[in-house]
């Protein structure tokens, strides 16, 4: 519990404690009082005074911590965007590179630790294939043409997880389902290959 909770619960308590209380108290200074007609009246003033005050209090409590959790979670999305961002900008440097260095493996044990501290679970299962298929890079230190293809169709699926991840709510909200979302994702991933291997194609033919 926060210190903020506590705070809160313990404002709670003492307004039950003021409402019962002055309730017993004006049943018992009820025939006290009654040669003084004003007495009542003070007490009920006082009463509702401190009712108010702890009331306002509790309101306030909650709000800053309705606040403070909005900040925490504007914070953790910021970095879990910044991460994925650095991981998609990572593999995107492979494709570009005739050979797979030790520095690329040292830097892809480290995105790992980081996507361990802030990842969803879908995330990190489907990151699980992308080092598999990278695995298998390393060993002859290349990419070869299938396993840029599976590796591309392994980010597909990783960046389904990752905007599901980031922007899943956002999604539900919209007229466009999460089903169709991830197909369109998917076949503009297979167009891209396609339009690669046509490149590929072409460019060995001109030779």
């Amino acid at each position: 519990m926060t210190r903020i909770q506590k705070q809160t619960l313990l404002y709670t308590l003492l307004t039950a404690i003021i409402f019962v209380g002055g309730y017993f108290f004006l049943r018992a200074a009820y025939h006290l009082a009654e040669p003084m007609p004003f007495t009542q009246e003070i007490v009920l003033v006082v009463l509702g005074t401190l009712a108010t005050i702890l009331i306002t209090a509790i309101l306030l409590n909650k709000q800053t911590e309705v606040e403070l959790t909005k900040e925490q979670n504007i914070k953790f999305l910021e970095l879990k965007s910044s991460i994925y961002m650095d991981l998609l900008h990572y593999l995107e440097g492979l494709f570009h590179q005739p050979q797979v260095t030790e520095d690329d493996v040292v830097r892809l044990q480290f995105l790992t630790h980081k996507l361990a501290i802030s990842a969803s679970p879908g995330v990190l299962q489907r990151f699980q294939q992308v080092l598999r298929i990278f695995a298998a890079a390393v060993r002859d230190h290349r990419f070869d043409h299938r396993e840029r293809d599976d590796l591309h169709e392994a980010l597909a699926e990783l960046t389904i997880a990752i905007r599901r991840d980031l922007i899943g709510e956002l999604d539900a909200e919209s007229c466009i389902s999460a089903q169709e979302i991830e197909r369109r994702v998917r076949a503009n991933n297979a167009a891209t290959a396609e339009t690669y291997d046509h490149y590929q194609n072409d460019y060995k033919t001109s030779k």
